[in-house]
């Protein structure tokens, strides 16, 4: 009997832990799948989706650049990937059409809260950054309890437009890079921003952190350096990259897979483990 078959679309891809994370998820259950990393251009998306599914392929996960082409695909769309109009995961229904999934900004709070104990109530949080990875959380970190979400862009205009989009301009104000210096004090940055996947330098004031904000980065490893050592270098109370969001949505895509949620404290720890 043929394994069920999943994969992780992006580009590139090759650096993908999503592969290891969904083989240990499966081995706890004792459930025989195949799960691979599809490397496909911008161009070339659509059809290399279309021929996954084809050949009988069951689930996907999707990362960057390919998130919103894979919201608009689906024909069938979650609550989450409706309000961000992107998607991290899509699933063959039975009619074979796909459905579409976010599972972005519930990882990222599990991990925030549960392992890393942060509690978000009443906090003012700082978004950077308003494209795709920033709509996939925004609606969460309000709907956790953050006081204000004052969302930060380099084009002023899509903060403007993330803003609009939540429709609560007291609680989530939009500004423009240049006035990071007059933001007074946030309590948690998230940094939803591509500059560490792109290899670029955020280049931010160290008066952000006067209250010793945690600091938190959607990205993991490589691309969270950047972040993490200029919030380490100015006094953050603590400082954490997506690699257990990563872990956390995982799961939640098995779960929608599978019908059954794994276990991610010793997925996590293994990830987190030096290789020997």
């Amino acid at each position: 009997m043929t394994a069920a078959q999943f994969a992780v679309f992006g580009h590139p891809i090759s650096h993908s832990l999503s592969p290891r994370i969904h083989h240990a998820f499966a081995q706890q259950f004792g459930i025989e799948l195949e799960y691979r990393t599809i490397d496909a251009a911008p161009a070339q998306f659509d059809a290399a989706v279309r021929r996954f599914f084809d050949a009988g392929g069951v689930g996907a996960n999707v990362t960057l650049p390919h998130k919103a082409a894979a919201f608009a695909l689906a024909g069938e769309r979650s609550i989450t990937a409706r309000r961000a109009g992107t998607a991290n995961v899509l699933t063959r229904l039975a009619d074979d059409r796909l459905a579409a999934h976010n599972t972005d900004g519930d990882g990222m709070l599990r991990d925030l809260t549960e392992r890393h104990g942060v509690d978000l109530r009443g906090r003012h949080a700082l978004l950077l950054g308003a494209g795709g990875a920033a709509r996939g959380v925004a609606w969460h970190l309000l709907d956790a309890g953050v006081q204000t979400l004052t969302i930060v862009n380099r084009s002023p205009e899509a903060a403007a437009t993330l803003a609009a989009a939540i429709g609560e301009p007291a609680r989530a104000p939009a500004r423009g890079w240049d006035e990071l210096d007059t933001i007074d004090s946030p309590d948690l940055i998230v940094n939803a921003t591509s500059a560490g996947v792109l290899g670029v330098a955020l280049q931010l004031p160290l008066t952000l952190l006067r209250s010793r904000a945690v600091c938190y980065d959607l990205s993991y490893g490589k691309a969270a350096t950047g972040f993490l050592s200029w919030a380490s270098a100015a006094g953050a109370r603590g400082a954490f990259d997506g690699l257990g969001m990563l872990v956390e949505t995982a799961a939640d895509a098995f779960a929608l897979w599978h019908g059954r949620r794994p276990d991610t404290a010793p997925v996590y720890q293994s990830l987190r483990r030096p290789a020997a």
